[in-house]
Order: C-alpha cells, then structure tokens, then sequence
C-alpha cells in the first residue's frame, strides 16, 4: 500500500465514518416529500460548481434522490447527481478522496456500507444548487 493510500485510510475513514446520514424518514413518506419538508422556508439559488468542504456541518442522504450537504450560516447545498443517484442509501457511509478543499460537480463519492465496509455503489456530483433561508423563516 502506498504512502498516500495509507493516509487516505487513516484520514480520510474516520472523516468519511462521520459522515454517515441515517436520515430516518417518516412514515408514508417518500425521500422526495422528505427533502421538499427539509428545504420549506429556503429559496434555491444559482446552481455552483463546488462548495468548500471545510464549511460543510452535516450531510443528508436522501434514498435514490439526493445529497443535501448543511453548511455553516444556515445554508443548504443540495446536490442531485448525474450518475449513481439510484444507489444512495441513507444507511450508507459517503468517502470521497479529494485532493483540494473544494467538493466539486466532477468529484466521485463512494458509497460504503458501513458495517460490512463494502462499497455499494458510487454517485457521480452534479452541481451545487444553495438554498438560504427566506426572510418570513429566520
């Protein structure tokens, strides 16, 4: 194993292992309906590229829908995948191996499984569409 792989593991595990979503969802009601409930109150800005991975708090699986990653100032980035959107699983462990500061539209997530430790699939980002709260909500 090389240098940069072993500290992809000894870094990058225990990161990614405290990114898991476990999203519980109420019953009757889809993932949709789930994050359309999440994002009541925020209006959706112009679609980025990337967002700083140092300002996001918290990340939200939504089953076979999407990624809602919540960032610091009260602000949502919603990201619908262009690839792999139908494998994500809100019990599933999100890793990424990046080499910059930025999450971006051309980044691969894997998706790991975490008491099996097997990847169950891979998502493909799209773009970042922010979400901030509206004035009537803060």
């Amino acid at each position: 194993m090389t240098l940069s792989r072993k500290l992809i593991f000894a870094c990058g595990l225990p990161l990614a292992l405290c990114s898991t979503a476990g999203t519980a969802y109420a019953a009757g009601k889809s993932p949709q309906d789930q994050l359309q409930e999440t994002l009541s109150g925020y209006a959706a800005g112009q679609p980025v590229n990337c967002i700083s991975q140092y300002a996001i708090q918290s990340v939200k699986i939504f089953d076979k829908t999407a990624l809602l990653y919540e960032m610091a100032g009260d602000k949502y980035y919603l990201n619908i995948p262009d690839t792999g959107a139908k494998s994500l699983d809100d019990q599933d462990v999100l890793v990424t191996e990046n080499w910059t500061s930025q999450l971006c539209n051309v980044d691969i997530v894997k998706l790991w499984d975490p008491g099996s430790r097997i990847v169950t699939g891979f998502v493909g980002l799209g773009k970042f569409i922010p979400y901030t709260r509206t004035r009537e909500y803060k």
